[in-house]
């Protein structure tokens, strides 16, 4: 304890006065993250980039960076770049709130968090938070989703076209290159483990080693499967509620009860007077089926959200829908402050919208084919970027690899990290019992994580300690769990 005391106050002190890094000066800097109350001590700069590489005495734009410095006195060459999810997270943003995941990490290495073009408040896309609950963005009809995008469009001074992963990934390498460093590990997460992937595909001596969590195949078209992966995920987590007593006594069948909830929205959604979840006031807002599927897709991503839904549903069922109009609201809010809307469409429009074709299987599914329709019509608008012939290619390489995935993931579920790792010989991947999406922060696994990142050496980890990890039950009522 005193060891680790002595560590957390020398990081402290690190970040407390300005430091220089290769070419680059930074300044004392606090990072936090939206709706938590955590905030931590870091150095932050901007790296001023072409907007287009292709032009490089053209316009430049400045990205963000910031710089976590490692407790160690002598810290290991290689820092740990995390690359955030979305599209659209911001990396300084997102880290507060997996920042016990790095403390392992710390102890020897520094951490960087590079804000990818157009991520982040200020960032030359960002066009605000849409008018749209965020919750059922996902589920608008196309000309909602027009009409958004032309929303965004409109506000911005750049070229949508000029921000993409592989314009990503140029940025990174320029940042590599000014920060002085040889080789670097990459930790990427959700979306970020695209970015990982194409970079390690285009500057592979650069990588030591790598964590992806959350792994998105390069041969993925983001979105194609979105409706198939929520449903076998929610099936899984709600038939949970037959196995736990209680629960099946006191909220039946679940999945049914969603059912007939969901086609009474749809015959006639209800007006509904709640609580707002953040600021108390009392609000009055239209819950629709639309409004729902947003809830259960975004509290499938953590099995401790998750376990509400049986109550919830119930509840809404029998005619007492404040609550879960409260959780449409309160992820209304959190993910419309996360997300960049704009770096969201120049990614999907450029790499997935080309190659999206609706299912007639999605149809009976929950999520259905609106996020599919969705995209597509928002990139009728948007101005589509480059992508490289190979870029949705498998990528392979020697280069040591950790692959992550949570058994109940709702979006990257773990066959995704198998089809990855065929074409990584040095990889190896863990699946996470009974976690759901991005489980870096889950039990032991930042230790894993660490210890990888020390040895360069997946094969070698006693990942025995994952055992342990307890699965969320269903709440059993308003209070959580039976004593």
């Amino acid at each position: 304890m005193l060891l680790l005391l002595a560590g957390l106050i020398c990081g402290s002190a690190a970040a407390a006065k300005g430091r220089r890094l290769g070419v680059l000066e930074f300044a004392p800097c606090t990072l936090s993250s939206p709706g938590l109350p955590l905030t931590v001590p870091a150095q932050c700069t901007t790296v001023s980039v072409p907007e287009d590489h292709d032009r490089p005495d053209g316009r430049h734009i400045e990205l963000a960076l910031g710089w976590v410095p490692s407790a160690a006195r002598k810290p290991e060459p290689d820092p740990v770049f995390m690359l955030a999810g979305g599209p659209g997270q911001s990396a300084r943003e997102s880290y507060a709130a997996l920042s016990p995941a790095f403390r392992e990490v710390l102890r020897r290495r520094h951490v960087m968090l590079l804000d990818q073009r157009g991520a982040g408040p200020g960032s030359p896309l960002d066009c605000g938070a849409s008018a749209e609950p965020a919750a059922a963005a996902d589920a608008a009809s196309p000309e909602a989703a027009r009409a958004e995008a032309q929303r965004c469009l409109e506000q911005l001074d750049a070229d949508p076209r000029l921000y993409t992963t592989s314009d990503a990934v140029q940025d990174l390498e320029t940042v590599r290159v000014r920060l002085g460093l040889e080789r670097i590990d990459l930790l990427g997460i959700s979306y970020g483990t695209r970015v990982a992937l194409e970079y390690l595909r285009r500057h592979p001596t650069r990588v030591r080693a790598m964590v992806l969590d959350g792994v998105v195949p390069p041969e993925l078209v983001l979105g194609a499967e979105h409706a198939r992966n929520l449903e076998q995920a929610i099936d899984a987590q709600l038939a949970r509620c037959a196995e736990d007593a209680v629960c099946a006594r006191r909220y039946a069948a679940p999945r049914e009860t969603l059912g007939r909830l969901l086609a009474d929205l749809r015959r006639e959604p209800r007006l509904v007077r709640y609580q707002d979840p953040r600021t108390a006031a009392p609000r009055e807002d239209l819950l629709t089926a639309d409004l729902v599927v947003g809830v259960l897709r975004l509290y499938a991503y953590a099995p401790q959200l998750a376990a509400m839904l049986p109550m919830t549903i119930a509840r809404a069922a029998s005619g007492e829908a404040e609550l879960l109009m409260a959780q449409a609201r309160m992820i209304q809010d959190l993910v419309g402050e996360q997300i960049s809307i704009g770096l969201q469409l120049s990614v999907s429009c450029a790499e997935d919208a080309p190659l999206l074709v609706p299912s007639p299987d999605d149809s009976q599914t929950l999520l259905g084919s609106g996020f599919v329709e969705t995209i597509r019509a928002a990139c009728e608008i948007w101005p589509r970027g480059r992508m490289p012939a190979d870029f949705h290619a498998p990528v392979a390489s020697d280069a040591p690899a950790l692959l992550l995935s949570g058994e109940l993931d709702p979006v990257t579920p773990p066959r995704y990290g198998e089809q990855v790792l065929r074409h990584l010989p040095n990889g190896r991947h863990l699946v996470a019992r009974g976690q759901g999406h991005n489980v870096m922060s889950a039990g032991c696994m930042p230790r894993l994580i660490a210890d990888f990142i020390d040895s360069a050496d997946a094969h070698a980890l006693d990942a025995g300690c994952l055992e342990r990890l307890i699965e969320t039950p269903p709440f059993s009522g308003a209070y959580g769990w039976e004593p």
